[in-house]
């Protein structure tokens, strides 16, 4: 019988001790698997379409001329760019280029580049996407008549096109949209020393230049502005070269790096009290 107990009180203490330990201890509990929202990845940006000027690292410019050919300040500006034997891009109006095929043709044959600017010169922002699409593929068709190469590159009349309208012309056609960064609003006639004026002072390497050959000023103020430019050591290429020509911008200050610790100066001593100067009355007298 005392063996029996012994036992009993044995086996009794050890499941109090069991008890206390797992109490202290308490099993890990296991939690239902969280799900991770991965965010989408964005799409990948596609190739820049659009450009007012790039980064070159050399002194390149690229001179354009809207609206033409006109029957007489084209040829004009044509013999003023093969004495200096630059290249420009002509950005061409499909009604003249369709009434003037041999002053097309002459300057694609003297090198320059000839793009689309639209049939009969309209808004195309406002416009429906089939008026778009007729207004680009009559000119296209006239150029390719004249010259025998589809244009690659469109400026919208006035710069004016949606984003929407940059897409899908650019999926149709694969033009890239050309602005400009150098305006020296010779339409408004301002004159050709204030047109010379405008596009000197605006122009940097990588510039686009925006001029028109179917105003006397300006093609009055291609020799003095062309001087200048050259004076100034700058070289002038079709826009598709510039374009080819471009780099990645360089990366700015960075805004967010901390600030280089400088040891702190040491405090200024004030200096030794000097004993005070006699004060020297002046003579009386106007001030």
């Amino acid at each position: 019988m005392p063996v029996f107990r012994l036992f009993f009180v044995c086996g009794l203490c050890l499941c109090l001790t069991e008890a206390a330990i797992g109490q202290a201890n308490p099993p890990a509990r296991s939690e239902p698997a969280r799900s991770l929202s991965v965010p989408a990845s964005p799409l990948p940006s596609g190739p820049k379409i659009t450009f007012n000027s790039v980064h070159v690292e050399g002194p390149y410019v690229a001179m354009t001329f809207d609206d033409g050919p006109s029957a007489t300040l084209t040829p004009k500006l044509l013999d003023l760019l093969a004495a200096r034997r630059m290249r420009a891009t002509f950005f061409i109006v499909g009604e003249n280029a369709a009434e003037y095929p041999e002053i097309v043709r002459r300057a694609a044959r003297e090198g320059h580049e000839i793009a689309n600017h639209s049939w009969s010169h309209p808004n195309l922002s406002k416009m429906s996407d089939e008026g778009v699409r007729r207004e680009l593929q009559k000119t296209d068709d006239a150029i390719t008549a004249a010259i025998g190469v589809r244009p690659t590159l469109l400026r919208p009349p006035y710069g004016s096109i949606t984003a929407r309208q940059k897409s899908w012309i650019n999926e149709v056609f694969g033009y890239r949209i050309i602005i400009w960064d150098v305006d020296p609003l010779d339409w408004k006639r301002p004159g050709s020393g204030v047109v010379t004026s405008r596009i000197v002072n605006e122009t940097k390497p990588g510039s686009i230049i925006l001029a028109h050959d179917i105003h006397p000023a300006t093609v009055e103020a291609m020799p003095a502005t062309f001087d200048q430019l050259e004076a100034r050591g700058l070289k002038f290429v079709t826009v598709s070269e510039l374009l080819a020509m471009a780099r990645p911008s360089p990366p700015g200050p960075d805004a967010t790096a901390a600030p280089v610790a400088r040891p702190a100066a040491p405090p200024v001593q004030p200096p030794a009290s000097a004993p005070a100067a006699p004060v020297v009355s002046s003579p009386a007298g106007p001030n």
